[in-house]
Order: structure tokens, then C-alpha cells, then sequence
């Protein structure tokens, strides 16, 4: 078989051989969920029996659901850099695809034009040639079509290689959104259970005399850890100072800004329930939505940023000469331990963490180590 013959063989097989069709779907392998958390039952049923307090139980209630929450965020954003992926390399195999069509085309042309010249078509164009030199330009034309032959040749391959590579990377995407898709569905089921349980451990107080006193004294302990906390903070040296512009504390009686954008349901004072019972609140709340944004109400340099059983995540703010701030029940904390606060910067968002009533921002004003009414610090607050 001549060197041309070859060649032509050699087109025609590459136009023979399989086609790249769609890959065949894999079955889809979701990576092994973690088991759902079990201490959910655990937690619930030993409050049910009266084993455990109730702050106890909805702290780690608390923490459970903010570890599955983050990790359905995660999961969110990486089905969105899946699902963005798959549209990338899906683009890409339509362009190759394309490419590898217009080669194809072109590698029939050249297979049928060989056909029909048959094996002695060079030897006849050589021969047919009226000089050596016309021969020699012939000899040369066809060793360059015969080049041009063999580059499209090669440049369907690398085009068949290039679409199975496309391909494969889109089935990848595909395995990769479709396992974070998965992964969200079933943190969204465990947060629901979780969340199912934290209102049955709620509406068991309602009602109920004993638990109700005994949540009560939980409260009034958590109370008392809060203000050791305090204390020892003001003994410690802040390490971070307030910057030389911040305004003193004790000159903003009056016009303080809220904390945050909701209105005030619960006051600073004494407290009686439904059954009698008397307690101090030392504090205020606001009926502040899940993710109201909470500010700093005056300059200071965090002191705390985390969680305090019976306040959920909380932030305290040292604001100099012994005042301190603090903000509790936050569904998210923006700053760290050693930031510099600006006055009305962020410092988290509300939530219920560790709250007894739902979402709702709990928030103190301390002098020293005594708990003032808020009210008679901020803008438009004061007054019973």
C-alpha cells in the first residue's frame, strides 16, 4: 500500500471510529452524610424527665443548630460554584463539539477526494507532468496536502480528547451540585428537627409551675455569672485602649442610640409572672427580628464575643471610665475579642440564642459593677 493510500486509510478510519456521544450518567455517589445528631433525642428527652435545666439543653440546642446552619451555608455556596462550574464546562464541550463537527466535515471531504483519485492518482499526476520541474512542483503540492492531511488528522483527535475532557468535567460539576443540593436538603431537615425540639422544650415551661421557677433560678445563676464576668473583666487591664476620639461614655446620658432598630417590649426593674414569682430584670429587650443588624451604641473595644449560658452569643463593650455594654440572644457576632467599636458600627445580628421568648436582642448597660436602666441612656427611651 503506497505512502498516500496510508493516509487516505487512516482518514477514513478516524471518520469510522466511535463517535464521543453523551457519557453515560454515573450513578451518583453523595459523599456520606454525616449521621444526624442523635444528642438532638438525647437532649430533649432528658429535659422531658426533668435530667437536665433548661439552659443547658438550649445552649447546646443552640450550638447544634448554629453548626448545621453554617454548614448548609456551605453547601449552599458550593452548589452555586458547581451549578456555575457545569455551565462553564458546558459551554466549553459546545464549542468543541462544534469544532470537532467542522473537522469531521472536512476530514470526509479529504477522504472522498483520495478515494476517487485511487492508489495511482499521485504516480499519474506525477507522470503527466511536462517537465522535471513541473514534476518536482507536483511532488512538492502533494507532500503538502499530504502535511495538511495529517494536521487535520491530529487536530481531530485533539478535538475528540479535548470533548471527552469537557464532558468528563461537566459530569464532575454535575456529581458535585447534585451531592451539595443533597447535603442542603438534609441539614435543612436536621435544623427543622432541631428547631421542632427547641419549642417543645419551650412550651413545656408554659404552664407549669415548677419548671417555670426552676428556669427561673437557672436564669437568676446565669445572672450572677454574667456580673463575675463583668467584674473581672473590670479588673483586667483592657490590653486594646479606646482611641483618643472617642467620646466619654457618661456624657451620652440621653442620647444613645438604639442598639437596634425595634421597638422595646421588655424593661429594666422588677418582674412578677403569672404565678407570683418576683425577679430583677437588668436589662432590657427589643422584639428585634432574626438578622436586625445590632450596633455598638457608643465607642469601645470588645471585651467578650461569644457564648454565655442563659444570654445565647453575646457581646460585651468596654466603653472607658468603667462603663461596659452588653448586647445577648445574637444569631450572629461580627466583631472579635480586641476589635475597636465605633459608635453605631455593627457588632452582630439578633437571634434567639439561649432566649426563653424567641428572637429578640437582650441588652445591658453596666456602671462598675451596677446594672442601670437603660432607658435613661437612650435617645427617646426614657420614662415609664
Amino acid at each position: 500500500m503506497t505512502r498516500r493510500r496510508a493516509a487516505a486509510a487512516a482518514l477514513l478510519l478516524a471518520l469510522a471510529a466511535p463517535g464521543l456521544g453523551e457519557a453515560d450518567p454515573r450513578a451518583v455517589e453523595l459523599d456520606a452524610l454525616r449521621r444526624a445528631i442523635e444528642r438532638h433525642r438525647e437532649r430533649i428527652e432528658g429535659f422531658e424527665k426533668q435530667e437536665r435545666g433548661i439552659l443547658e439543653t438550649l445552649e447546646e440546642t443552640d450550638r447544634a443548630l448554629e453548626a448545621l446552619e453554617r454548614d448548609a451555608t456551605a453547601a449552599r455556596g458550593e452548589a452555586a460554584e458547581a451549578r456555575a462550574e457545569l455551565a462553564r464546562v458546558e459551554a466549553d464541550a459546545a464549542r468543541t463539539e462544534l469544532k470537532l463537527a467542522r473537522t469531521r466535515k472536512a476530514l470526509g471531504a479529504r477522504a472522498a477526494a483520495l478515494y476517487k483519485a485511487g492508489e495511482l492518482g499521485p504516480a499519474a499526476a506525477l507522470f503527466a507532468a511536462a517537465s522535471l520541474r513541473e514534476a518536482l512542483e507536483r511532488a512538492s503540492l502533494l507532500q503538502r496536502l499530504l502535511d495538511q492531511d495529517q494536521a487535520l488528522l491530529r487536530r481531530f483527535r485533539d478535538e475528540q480528547s479535548a470533548l471527552a475532557a469537557a464532558r468528563e468535567a461537566a459530569a464532575r460539576a454535575a456529581d458535585t451540585r447534585d451531592a451539595a443540593v443533597a447535603r442542603l436538603d438534609t441539614r435543612a431537615n436536621e435544623i427543622a428537627r432541631e428547631r421542632s425540639g427547641r419549642r417543645r422544650v419551650l412550651s413545656a415551661l408554659r404552664g407549669d409551675r415548677g419548671r417555670e421557677r426552676a428556669a427561673m433560678d437557672e436564669l437568676e445563676a446565669a445572672a450572677r455569672a454574667l456580673e463575675q464576668t463583668l467584674a473581672g473583666l473590670q479588673q483586667a487591664p483592657p490590653g486594646v485602649p479606646l482611641p483618643p476620639s472617642a467620646v466619654p461614655f457618661a456624657s451620652l446620658r440621653g442620647a444613645l442610640e438604639s442598639p437596634v432598630e425595634a421597638p422595646l417590649v421588655a424593661r429594666f426593674g422588677r418582674v412578677v409572672d403569672e404565678f407570683g414569682t418576683a425577679t430583677f430584670r437588668k436589662g432590657v429587650a427589643f422584639a428585634a427580628p432574626r438578622g436586625a443588624a445590632v450596633r455598638g451604641v457608643a465607642d469601645g473595644v470588645v471585651r467578650f464575643a461569644g457564648w454565655f449560658r442563659g444570654y445565647g452569643k453575646i457581646v460585651i463593650l468596654d466603653h472607658g471610665s468603667a462603663y461596659f455594654t452588653v448586647s445577648g440572644h445574637l444569631e450572629e457576632i461580627e466583631v472579635a475579642v480586641g476589635d475597636t467599636v465605633a459608635r453605631g458600627a455593627p457588632i452582630g445580628r439578633a437571634g434567639d440564642t439561649g432566649s426563653l421568648v424567641g428572637p429578640q436582642l437582650y441588652f445591658e448597660i453596666r456602671r462598675g459593677g451596677e446594672a442601670v436602666d437603660p432607658a435613661d441612656w437612650l435617645r427617646g427611651r426614657g420614662g415609664r
